[in-house]
């Protein structure tokens, strides 16, 4: 990726494994949380670059997400980003109120940490 970013991120080992070369904001609650923090960004004039949704696991299944936002301001508010991160938020909300999260294992959390680093890190290169 070659364009300048901040990854906002609820997940311990993408803060651990990229913070040390990019800017990280760790925000230590829910998923939900995390999208609302990167809207936060989006209406002070920062770009989405990853779909806030982009696995196949369902925003209901794990508690980890990794979004990355430009790191430079837009002069207007970019209308995209605002809809994709809006979309995510309502999809997110819908399938925590319809859908329990499954109470899973620490080795299972683990491995929802691994591939959402492992998707971030893929979008970063």
């Amino acid at each position: 990726m070659i364009e300048r970013f901040i990854v906002i991120t609820n997940n311990a080992l993408s803060k651990e494994k990229l913070e040390q070369e990019y800017t990280v904001e760790f925000i230590n609650e829910e998923s939900l949380k995390v999208l609302y923090k990167v809207r936060d960004y989006i209406h002070l004039g920062h770009k989405l670059l990853t779909h806030p949704l982009m696995s196949s696991i369902k925003p209901n299944e794990t508690p980890y997400r990794t979004v990355l936002v430009s790191k430079d301001k837009l002069s207007t508010l970019d209308m995209d980003s605002l809809n994709i991160i809006e979309n995510a938020i309502n999809t997110t909300k819908k399938f925590l109120r319809d859908f329990k999260t499954p109470n899973w294992s620490e080795s299972i959390l683990s491995d929802f940490q691994l591939i959402d680093y492992d998707l971030i890190y893929h979008a970063i290169n």
